[in-house]
């Protein structure tokens, strides 16, 4: 890791000295990771393509402001964080909620064990939390981030994170229990 920041702060003190080939590098190590990034929070390679598109333009505009760089990872992913949060709340907001996050169980003609059942019931109530939930669930469980982390990468006091945490655990052990494993 401490590679990876050092390639990063080699980069971007390059592109803030003028090196336009800096930029085309840092374009190159980081863009697909910020598709995938995106992607992962609004489940739509499309529009995950353009939210990252529309973050490099914010990176480029902005790269100058950026006292650590080796602090570029974190700063451009929240950046990206911060970009697909806006385009779901604008898709909430509209309620032409295009993202689909249903997951389709076809249990007719298969049968699952208890395991499987467990973990496909917990995945569609991971799916039924509002968004900021679902978000710092994903982030703290899937992407393994500490709260510190997620509370920089989406701009929120540590505080808000933990209770974000707090509340989406709850809601989840109240539809599990509700549900009764959808058994």
């Amino acid at each position: 890791m401490k590679t990876d920041q050092s390639i990063d702060v080699k980069l971007v003190e390059a592109y803030k000295a003028g090196d336009k080939k800096a930029l085309a590098a840092l374009v190159k190590r980081w863009h697909k990771l910020f598709c995938d990034k995106a992607y992962w929070l609004v489940k739509d390679k499309d529009v995950a393509k353009d939210i990252a598109q529309d973050s490099w333009t914010i990176i480029i505009n902005k790269i100058n402001q950026l006292q650590e760089p080796k602090q570029f990872k974190y700063w451009a992913y929240r950046i990206v964080c911060n970009k697909s949060t806006d385009w779901l709340r604008l898709q909430s907001k509209n309620k032409k909620n295009t993202v689909s996050y249903d997951v389709e169980i076809e249990s007719r003609d298969t049968k699952y064990s208890e395991n499987e059942q467990l973990k496909l019931s917990l995945l569609k109530a991971v799916n039924e939390l509002p968004n900021n939930q679902k978000i710092v669930i994903r982030l703290f469980y899937i992407e393994t981030y500490s709260l510190k982390q997620i509370s920089d990468l989406l701009q929120i006091s540590v505080g808000t994170a933990k209770s974000r945490l707090f509340h989406a655990r709850e809601k989840l052990k109240r539809t599990l229990k509700n549900k009764d494993y959808e058994n």
